[in-house]
């Protein structure tokens, strides 16, 4: 009569042992169990190699962004001059800049000039946009003031320009040369508006960390921009940096209030929220693709483990006979595939967290195989395929990749429980 046993009993996990470690002449599967291993670990790996680059490109993506960026773009209201021009400029920029600093939450609020013009130096030309700065509010960007290169001091910049380095690369400059600003609206003379152009020395050259604000951003002196802007006395909008970024839009009516009303807000979510959506997006579909293909290598267990029911129905119909209960049989075979999806993960996570963290090295070497240009920085924005390994994707990749190994185990073992010990054992 067989007798109910404690679950997971010592003698179930011998047995389980025993069938893991059998060769294939004994009736094992070990050439399926290292196939369902191997899949699993691939798979695990892919997935969570996939989730921190997902969070790398994210966390640089921004961080470029608002390392460089006002969060909060501040304009006037628009107004028709007496020549019929519209005019958004702000005068009383200084009183607009106290008071949207004065604003919870708001850490900097600065004044600034911006222009598109020609930049050019010898026989080279390309088109930049000029930011006109205080040298005390230039210093508190933090990708500007402590990018991840720089030539020259920024002490230095009320005496000069500083520009990217792509602008730099892409004109021939270097610290010392004076760079050509050409402005088409110059001053109005009866023939006509003659273009505006002044010389400038470079004397801080800056890598941001994006690509295109380092082939496009030059910054100016404020006093210097309002003169060659034809804007005294006046700015073109406020730039307001906030502690939490993330958070940007519940500030908004707050801003808005402390200057009186008269203003419009752009944030930077509003210019970069269509990439970013679509990039959530892109993220999910690919969660679901690579936890498919956890599920497929999960199956492998399946595999496996009816072709060893299949060979140890003799042993199962012996062992049933002897008293063996149809749970002891579940958990042994129970035991047989959710060992090899849990040594499956561990080994995933460890090649997973591995090439996560050497990513740089790994991705530098198919570079030079392939001969460069693998990562093109004018596309992506960044310069580098980042990857940050965070605590909640890895325990979502292993909770997803037991999930599935545990259940797809149930049906052999459920299998194998049930048999018929006297149809095991008919033939023997």
């Amino acid at each position: 009569m067989a007798t109910t046993t404690a679950p997971f009993s010592r003698f179930e996990w011998m047995i389980a042992w025993r069938y893991l470690r059998a060769r294939r002449a004994e009736g094992g599967v070990s050439v399926m169990t290292w196939i369902s291993l191997i899949g699993i670990t691939l798979a695990v790996a892919a997935l969570i190699i996939t989730l921190a680059v997902r969070t790398g490109f994210r966390s640089e993506f921004v961080d470029t962004i608002l390392g460089a960026n006002a969060h909060v773009t501040v304009y006037g209201a628009s107004r028709v001059d007496a020549n019929g021009n519209v005019d958004a400029r702000i005068g009383d920029f200084d009183a607009w800049a106290e008071k949207l600093g004065a604003v919870p939450g708001v850490t900097r609020a600065a004044p600034l000039i911006k222009g598109q013009v020609m930049a050019n130096f010898e026989a080279n030309n390309t088109g930049v946009e000029v930011y006109g700065i205080r040298p005390a509010d230039l210093a508190t960007i933090p990708r500007i003031a402590h990018p991840e290169s720089a030539l020259g001091k920024l002490d230095d910049f009320p005496r000069g320009i500083a520009i990217g380095s792509g602008v730099a690369r892409e004109l021939g400059v270097y610290l010392g040369d004076k760079v050509k600003i050409i402005s088409p609206n110059g001053a109005k003379t009866a023939f006509g508006t003659t273009p505006r152009v002044n010389a400038y020395e470079v004397t801080y050259i800056f890598t941001a960390g994006r690509w295109d604000i380092d082939a496009t951003r030059v910054y100016l002196p404020f006093d210097e921009a309002q003169r060659f802007f034809n804007a005294e006395g006046r700015a073109d909008e406020i730039e307001v940096m906030v502690e939490e970024p993330e958070r940007v839009e519940y500030m908004l009516p707050a801003l808005v209030g402390a200057v009186g009303g008269e203003a419009t807000t752009w944030t930077w979510k509003d210019s970069a929220g269509a990439f970013l959506r679509a990039l959530e997006m892109e993220d999910n579909v690919m969660f679901v693709i690579l936890s498919i293909l956890v599920l497929i290598a999960s199956m492998n267990i399946i595999s496996g483990l009816v072709m060893l029911v299949k060979n140890k129905g003799r042993d199962i119909g012996i062992l049933r006979t002897m008293g063996l209960t149809e749970g002891s049989v579940l958990r042994v075979f129970f035991l047989v595939g959710a060992s090899t999806g849990l040594v499956g993960t561990a080994m995933g996570v460890a090649l997973g967290v591995l090439f996560a963290t050497y990513i740089d090295w790994i991705f530098g070497v198919v570079d030079f195989i392939s001969g460069g240009g693998v990562w093109d920085p004018s596309v992506r924005g960044i310069y580098r395929l980042p990857a940050e390994i965070q605590a909640g994707d890895v325990l979502s990749a292993v909770a997803l990749s037991l999930a599935l190994s545990f259940g797809v185990t149930l049906l052999p073992a459920r299998r194998a429980a049930r048999m018929n010990p006297v149809e095991a054992l008919r033939y023997e």
